[in-house]
C-alpha cells in the first residue's frame, strides 16, 4: 500500500506510475538531491557556487532549482540494468529507463536515505541512496536477490551518465589504483582572467565502486548505441562491456558484474558518485567512506523536532512530527544552496529554525543587519561568503525585506526569551559605527516609511513578495497594495515587540504611521468586495473587479487581516470573495483568474503560464499567509482546512492528480482551476519554499496554541471542530511540556491545568530547564465546521 512505514519515519509508494514524477530529496552542508521514484536525478553542489556533476547531454544554461522539472529519456539519473545471461532478458531499475512493468516496486524515501525495493522474475533489488556526512558525495548500496529455486547467472550493471561537461575539454577512464571511473573535464572559459578560479573547481566526477567490476564503459554514446536507452546497444548484443575510454565523449559510468546466483542467495555492492578536483581528493575520499568495502557513515538529520503530536489524523502527525520539520531544517542549513539567498528568503527561512535551532535564527538575523546600509535600507540579497554576489534576483530592486525582520525577530524572542539580543551592538555595510538592533530595526522600519508617496502608500519599484510583478512601478511611481498593509503590520508587530525598550518617539510616530497606511489602503484599495493589489506608475489600479484577469490577488486579504486593516464587515466580504474566487479542491489560488496575455504596467507575472507559480497557482507560501490571517481574526476552522489542502494525502481524491507525496510541501499547485481544469492541482515538485517555516509556526503556535511570551508559554489552542481529543509534547526553553487536549461536554471555555507548574491567564509560567510539565487542556464541545 501507498503510505507511511516505520512509524511515519518513512512512506512507501507500490506503483512507479501512479505518481510518475515523485520524488525525495537528500542534502547536508556541500549538496543537494533531488530524487525521482523513477531513478532520475537532480543534484548540486557547492563550490563555492552551485555546480553540477551530473550533466544534460546538451549545452544547459545555468540557474536556480526549477519548478516541474522535466523528465525526459536522457535526463540525469542512476539506473541498475539486470541483464539474464542465458535468456538475454534485460530489465532496469528502480524502473527507467526501460521502464518495463515490474512484478513489485516499493519507492521508500525515509528522514537519512531513500532505498527502493524491486522485484521481476524472482530477481530482487535493494537499493540504498544515502550521501556523505561531510563531503558533496552519493553513497550508494545494492543488494541483488535470486529468489528462485534454481541458479541464475545475472549481469548487474549500475549507469550513472555523466552528460555533456565541457565543450572544452571532457572524457573518461578507469582508474585501476582508485577501482573508479574517473571523468574528466575543464570548465570552458575565454577570458585570462577567468583562470585562476577555473584551475581551483571541482571538474571531475567519479564513480568509486567497493568491488572491481569485470567489465566498465565510459561513454554514453558507446553504451546506448542506437537503439536507446530502453535498450542500450551493448546489453541487448549479448556481450560484455567494451571497457573502451571516453575521448571527448559525453562520459558514462557503468559497470558490469558478471553474477553466478544461487538460490536464495544474495551479493552486495556499494558505490560512491560526485565531484572531486584531481586524484587525490578522490583518493581521499574514498578512504574516508569506503570502510571494508562498505558505506562508512551516511548523514544524519542531527535537528530535534521541537513538537511530537498524535491526533485523530495520523497522516497529519507525521508530517508535522518528521516531514515539516525536516523540510524547515533543509532550508536554514543550507540556505537553498545558494552564497546569496534573497533576503526575504533567508529571513522567512530563519524564521522557521527559531523553534528548532534558535542559535541559526540569531545568526541569520545579525548577518542580516549586518549588510544593512546606516540608512536603514536592506539589501536585495544577503552575501555569506567573501567572494559572493548578488545573482538572479538579487540584481532587481524589490520594496519588502524590512517587513520579514520582523516576524523572525519575533519569533527568535517567542522561543528564547532572549531580549539581551535587542542591545547587541552590531556593525552597518557602509559604516565603521556599530548600533545596537533596536537602532537597526527602528531604522530598517523607517526607510520603508520614508519610500512612500504623497498619499502615503509605498512604492514597489520592481517588486515586492511578488518578485515577477516588475512593471508596476518601475518609473518611480506605482505603489503596492500588499506592501501598505505588511509595512502597517510590521509597525505595528515592532511596536508590540519594542515598547518596553523602545524610545517614545519611535513608538509614537510608528503607531502614526500604522495608522496612515491603514486609512491610507481603505481610501485606495478597498473596491467593495476585497482590497486591491496595487496601483501602476499610470495611477491604474488593478486587481479590482472590472478586470477580466487579476480581478481579486489572495496577499492583500491575508494581510488586510493580518495587520488589523479589514473592518468586520469587509473581513466577512473578502471571505466570502476568496472563497467565490479563489478557493480550490487543491488549496487557494494566489490570484485569479490567472493572466492569459502579457500586461505591460504589471509585468512578467503575467507571461508566466495561467496557473504556475505566481500566475494564479495555488501558490503554498501565500496560503500560508491567509491562514495566519484567519487564525489571527478567529477563524480557526478555515485556516485548517487551508493548513490540510498544501498537504498530499493518500486517503484524499486528490492525491494522484497532486501527483506529490506527502513528505514535503511544494511551492505550488497548479492553478487556474476554472480555465484549465484538466492540469490544475499539479504538484511543483520543489520544495524551496518559504511555506514549510510558516505552516511550522501556524502548527505550533495557533493549531496547538503553544506560544512563547516573556512570562512563560501560552496555552490557546485552535483546534478543529472534528478532534475530540490530541496529545502533544513541546519542547521549550529546556522544560518539556506533555499537553493533554481534551473535549467534554461540560466545559463552557477552555480550562488549563497542571499540577506542577504555575498557569495564569492561559500562561504556564516560567517553564524551568530540565522539568517535566503535565497539562490538561479541557475545551468545550463545537459544533461549528467550515463548509468548502
Amino acid at each position: 500500500m501507498t503510505q507511511f512505514t516505520e512509524n511515519g519515519q518513512r512512506f512507501t509508494l507500490t506503483s512507479p506510475t501512479l505518481l510518475p514524477n515523485s520524488a525525495s530529496y537528500l542534502w547536508n552542508d556541500k549538496m543537494m538531491l533531488h530524487m525521482n521514484c523513477q531513478g532520475y536525478a537532480v543534484a548540486q553542489y557547492m563550490d563555492p557556487e552551485p555546480r553540477k556533476y551530473a550533466h544534460v547531454p546538451n549545452l544547459a544554461a545555468t540557474s536556480f532549482m526549477q519548478p516541474e522539472q522535466p523528465y525526459f529519456a536522457h535526463h540525469p539519473g542512476r539506473f541498475f540494468y539486470v541483464r539474464d545471461e542465458d535468456t538475454g532478458e534485460l530489465f532496469s531499475a528502480p524502473f527507467a529507463p526501460i521502464k518495463q512493468p515490474l512484478d513489485s516496486y516499493e519507492f521508500k524515501p525515509g528522514i537519512n536515505d531513500i532505498q527502493w525495493v524491486v522485484k521481476h522474475r524472482d530477481i530482487e533489488l535493494t537499493i540504498t541512496l544515502s550521501l556523505s556526512p561531510t563531503h558533496a558525495l552519493e553513497q550508494w548500496s545494492v543488494t541483488i536477490a535470486n529468489l528462485g529455486t534454481s541458479t541464475r547467472h545475472v549481469s548487474l550493471v549500475p549507469y550513472f551518465p555523466v552528460g555533456y561537461m565541457s565543450w572544452m575539454n571532457m572524457g573518461a577512464h578507469f582508474d585501476d589504483e582508485l577501482n573508479a571511473i574517473v571523468c574528466t573535464s575543464i570548465s570552458p572559459y575565454q577570458k585570462l582572467e577567468d583562470y585562476p578560479e577555473i584551475k581551483e573547481r571541482q571538474d571531475m566526477t567519479f564513480f568509486a565502486c567497493s568491488h572491481k567490476p569485470d567489465h566498465v564503459e565510459m561513454s554514453i554514446e558507446a553504451f546506448e548505441g542506437q537503439s536507446g536507452l530502453h535498450a542500450p546497444q551493448v546489453l541487448i548484443s549479448g556481450n560484455p562491456l567494451s571497457d573502451r575510454e571516453a575521448h571527448y565523449q559525453m562520459p558514462a559510468c557503468a559497470a558490469q558484474y558478471e553474477l553466478s546466483l544461487e538460490p536464495q542467495k544474495t551479493d552486495t555492492v556499494h558505490f560512491l558518485f560526485g565531484p572531486a578536483k584531481d586524484k587525490a581528493q578522490i583518493h581521499e575520499t574514498i578512504a574516508a567512506h569506503f570502510d571494508h568495502g562498505a558505506i562508512a557513515n551516511q548523514h544524519q538529520l542531527a535537528t530535534r523536532p521541537i513538537l511530537s503530536v498524535s491526533t485523530p489524523d495520523a497522516n497529519l502527525d507525521h508530517v508535522i512530527n518528521h516531514w515539516l520539520p525536516r523540510q524547515v531544517v533543509y532550508h536554514g542549513e543550507t540556505n537553498r544552496l545558494t552564497t546569496d539567498p534573497q533576503t526575504r528568503n533567508y529571513l522567512q527561512d530563519g524564521m522557521g529554525m527559531a523553534y528548532l535551532a534558535p542559535d541559526v535564527a540569531k545568526q541569520v538575523i545579525l548577518t542580516s543587519l549586518s549588510q544593512q546600509k546606516r540608512c536603514g535600507e536592506m539589501p536585495d540579497g544577503i552575501l555569506l561568503t567573501p567572494e559572493a554576489t548578488l545573482k538572479y534576483i538579487n540584481q532587481i530592486p524589490h520594496t519588502d525585506h524590512s517587513v520579514w525582520l520582523v516576524l523572525i525577530l519575533e519569533s527568535y524572542l517567542n522561543e528564547t526569551n532572549d531580549w539581551a539580543l535587542l542591545e547587541e551592538a552590531i556593525p552597518w555595510a557602509d559604516s565603521d559605527e556599530r548600533s545596537s538592533l533596536l537602532e537597526h530595526m527602528n531604522l530598517a522600519m523607517q526607510s520603508m516609511v520614508e519610500a512612500r508617496d504623497e498619499r502615503g502608500l509605498p512604492y514597489i519599484l520592481q517588486g515586492d513578495w511578488c518578485d515577477p510583478m516588475n512593471m508596476v512601478g518601475p518609473k518611480g511611481k506605482g505603489v503596492s497594495g500588499w506592501l501598505t498593509q505588511a509595512l502597517c503590520f510590521a509597525l505595528r508587530r515592532w511596536n508590540q515587540i519594542s515598547k518596553p525598550l523602545n524610545q517614545a518617539k519611535w513608538i509614537t510616530q510608528f503607531d502614526h504611521i500604522a495608522t496612515e497606511l491603514e486609512q491610507a489602503c481603505q481610501k485606495h484599495f478597498w473596491t467593495g468586495g476585497w482590497f486591491a493589489r496595487g496601483i501602476t506608475d499610470d495611477d491604474v489600479t488593478f486587481g479590482v473587479p472590472e478586470d477580466k484577469e487579476g480581478r481579486i490577488f489572495l496577499n492583500t486579504q491575508s494581510w488586510a487581516l493580518l495587520a488589523d486593516i479589514a473592518t468586520p464587515s469587509q473581513q466577512s466580504q473578502l471571505l466570502n470573495s476568496v472563497d467565490e474566487q479563489l478557493l480550490t479542491p487543491y488549496g487557494v489560488m494566489l490570484c485569479a483568474p490567472a493572466f492569459t496575455a502579457m500586461r505591460e504596467d504589471v509585468g512578467r507575472v503575467t507571461q508566466k503560464w495561467p496557473g504556475s507559480g505566481e500566475n494564479g497557482s495555488v501558490y503554498n507560501h501565500a496560503a500560508a499567509f491567509y491562514a495566519a490571517g484567519l487564525y489571527h481574526i478567529g477563524e480557526s476552522e478555515r485556516a485548517y482546512h487551508i493548513l490540510k489542502s498544501m498537504l498530499a494525502d493518500p486517503q484524499c481524491e486528490t492525491f494522484e492528480r497532486r501527483g506529490q507525496l506527502p513528505t514535503y510541501i511544494p511551492n505550488y499547485y497548479r492553478g487556474a482551476y476554472h480555465q484549465f481544469p484538466d492540469t490544475a492541482g499539479r504538484s511543483s515538485h520543489l520544495f524551496n519554499t518559504g511555506t514549510s517555516a510558516w505552516f511550522y509556526r501556524l502548527v505550533i503556535e495557533e493549531l496547538f496554541g503553544l506560544k512563547g511570551t516573556q512570562q512563560g508559554l501560552k496555552v490557546a489552542p485552535n483546534l478543529p471542530v472534528e478532534w475530540d481529543k490530541a496529545a502533544v509534547s513541546r519542547h521549550f526553553r529546556g522544560a518539556i511540556v506533555n499537553l493533554s487536549y481534551q473535549r467534554h461536554d461540560d466545559v463552557q471555555e477552555i480550562t488549563i491545568l497542571c499540577e506542577e507548574g504555575d498557569v495564569v491567564d492561559g500562561v504556564l509560567r516560567s517553564p524551568e530547564q530540565g522539568k517535566t510539565y503535565s497539562v490538561t487542556v479541557l475545551l468545550p464541545i463545537e459544533t461549528y465546521s467550515y463548509d468548502e
